[in-house]
């Protein structure tokens, strides 16, 4: 076969979840409509967001950086997913990769950014009379700005050790999309230095942030619980709740697949896991941010002339 960059390999096979045509089927219908969901409802986040100058607010600003990256990681997993259910699972050496880059981008990126939007209820709540200041225009262009650089550098190093590696031996990923871990051991050549960036990047897009997660929310709890009457209590939760139910929703499957892999689950249990990451959590985070967000619903019944109804 071709050869390129060290590789012998000039293509992977992809596992699916099931060989069975019914079951392929069902599989199918399943991702094709989180997709339509992911896609059309982060959308309509940045548009209803963009046209309305009333939620241009820091708050709203990293929503649309958010909706963003769940297009981008959506797109990057699914539309090969669909192609791979109706023909053979294969993916190209050159569709690997791009896969890897981009949906890896998104995943740090989405970390990072879940902090970026924990420390900004933070100064909300527990810095009102300051919150201005600090969360400026140009404050918050910084912070995305490093969400995105930051990301990208990690999965450039990443990239450019990966495509030094030779594959030579079997090419089966026993995934459903590319990913580092995976495709490591296909390799026959050295993936120390590899292993190292990955357990790196664990430590410091996975871990750090959590616990960054867990001392913002400390002090949000904290101060919430000082307000004395209810409506005050409820008001600032309910800014805090649509973050707390997407955060859980992303770390679960993220911590369960990259931070306790030692567990005895199954291939399949791994794969299962991933779906909430890469396509049920961008299709539901529209949803549960419209539903729970008075500002946002009436700015999409403005939008949308029939949900008025």
């Amino acid at each position: 076969m071709a050869s390129s960059n060290n590789s012998y390999v000039a293509e992977f096979i992809l596992q699916s979840f099931s060989e069975n045509p019914q079951g392929q089927i069902f599989i199918f219908s399943l991702f094709l409509g989180l997709f339509i969901v992911a896609f059309t409802g982060n959308s309509l986040i940045v548009i209803v967001i963009s046209l309305n100058p009333g939620l241009h607010t820091p708050m709203y600003f990293f929503l649309i950086n958010l909706a963003f990256l769940d297009v981008l990681s959506a797109s990057t997993v699914v539309p090969k997913l669909l192609q791979n259910l109706m023909t053979k699972n294969t993916i190209s050496y050159g569709g690997c990769i791009a896969q890897i880059y981009f949906l890896t981008w998104c995943l740090g990126a989405e970390l990072l950014l879940f902090t970026a939007m924990a420390y900004d209820r933070y100064v909300a709540i527990c810095r009102p009379l300051h919150y201005s200041t600090i969360m400026g225009k140009a404050a918050c262009c910084l912070i995305a700005c490093a969400v995105w650089a930051i990301s990208g550098t990690n999965i450039t190093i990443n990239i450019i050790l990966t495509v030094r590696l030779s594959f030579c031996g079997p090419n089966v990923i026993d995934h459903f999309f590319c990913e580092i871990p995976p495709l490591l051991p296909l390799s026959c050549s050295s993936t120390y230095v590899n292993n190292v960036m990955v357990v790196v990047a664990d430590m410091f897009f996975a871990i750090s942030n959590f616990l960054l997660l867990l001392v913002s929310y400390g002090f949000i709890i904290s101060s919430i619980l000082k307000i004395r009457t209810k409506e005050g209590k409820k008001r600032a939760f309910s800014t805090c709740s649509s973050h707390l139910i997407v955060v859980t929703m992303y770390y679960c499957p993220i911590i369960y697949i990259y931070i306790l892999p030692g567990l005895g689950r199954s291939l399949k249990e791994g794969k299962v896991a991933s779906v909430f990451y890469t396509i049920v959590t961008p299709a539901l985070n529209p949803l549960i941010y419209s539903l729970r967000n008075k500002d946002v619903k009436i700015a999409l019944k403005k939008l949308c002339p029939f949900l008025r109804k």
